[in-house]
């Protein structure tokens, strides 16, 4: 149990640190989004199973996005806000520092192998944000319509 317990709560710390980086002044608000990042590192692990790093990150994507979705309208705040935050756990930083270090490096094989991954997982998440945002408004659209 602690193996999915403590992952999230580092998650929840991280995000706080750029809640305090991003001058989030509004504590309520600054908690829910690092509780975005939590629930977004929870259901990234939950999907671990599957053995896809990318369908785990578009799978929490799509976690943060939904949850972004639900406390902007909770705090009558732009989703980005929580947005944001939520999908820093998620952010595929070491794949373009690796993919860096093979192009200076010259190992062009690995160079192409670890840049298509990072994109793959950069894409995955973008596409499960897109995916929440446009059911969202989509659902808005029909909404006023009716």
């Amino acid at each position: 149990m602690t193996e999915y317990i403590m992952p999230c709560i580092y998650a929840f710390m991280a995000c706080a640190g750029f809640c305090v980086m991003f001058n989030l002044k509004n504590p309520k608000i600054a908690i829910a989004a690092c509780a975005g990042g939590g629930i977004a590192w929870m259901v990234y692990l939950l999907s671990a199973p599957y053995g896809n790093d990318i369908f785990q990150n578009f799978m929490a994507a799509i976690a943060a996005a939904a949850f972004s979705e639900l406390m902007a309208r909770v705090f009558k705040t732009p989703a980005t806000v929580f947005l944001i935050i939520g999908i820093l756990p998620m952010v595929p930083g070491g794949g373009i520092y690796y993919t860096m270090e093979y192009c200076i490096k010259g190992n062009t094989a690995m160079f192409i192998e670890q840049g298509l991954h990072t994109l793959a997982v950069a894409g995955a998440i973008a596409v499960g944000v897109s995916l929440v945002s446009s059911a969202v408004r989509a659902y808005t659209v029909y909404k006023s319509y009716k």
